[in-house]
């Protein structure tokens, strides 16, 4: 009786090596936009922060605050890695929370997410407004 070898021929293997080569050109980007909006999504939360505590004192004075120790915001740029910079600024009615970006990847170090809120009677509306980031790396209400 003769033994019969079986296997994958060279042109199976290559064709193999080939699927694989093109569906991680496709994964490995879409992996890097996911990490990215992971990042930003932790500067999120940590601006809801500033968005509560503001909002807070608008409801209970009336007005927005004029600095950062009224509203009880943390500028502190060592809360986040993200983050290299926190502005607030007020107006009469609106406050402005920018959060500059860093350490997230070239294409969205140094980009800014900017959050508006506009005080009434029924509370203050925050809206995620004029970011110079890329809007696939923000969350959906971000995106204009």
């Amino acid at each position: 009786m003769k033994k019969v070898q079986q296997g994958f021929t060279l042109i199976e293997l290559m064709i193999v090596v080939a699927i694989i080569g093109i569906l991680a050109a496709i994964a490995i980007p879409a992996y890097q936009d996911y990490t990215i909006r992971t990042k930003i999504s932790e500067v999120m939360v940590m601006a809801s922060a500033a968005k509560t505590t503001t909002s807070e004192y608008y409801l209970s004075s009336g007005s927005m605050p004029d600095s950062t120790g009224q509203a009880g915001i943390n500028t502190d740029d060592a809360q986040s890695e993200y983050v290299s910079a926190i502005a607030f600024a007020t107006g009469t009615g609106v406050a402005s929370l920018t959060y500059t970006l860093a350490n997230l990847g070239a294409d969205v170090n140094g980009e800014t997410v900017i959050f508006v809120g506009s005080g009434s009677s029924n509370g203050v509306a925050w809206v995620c407004t004029d970011s110079s980031a890329d809007p696939r790396f923000l969350p959906a209400n971000c995106r204009p």
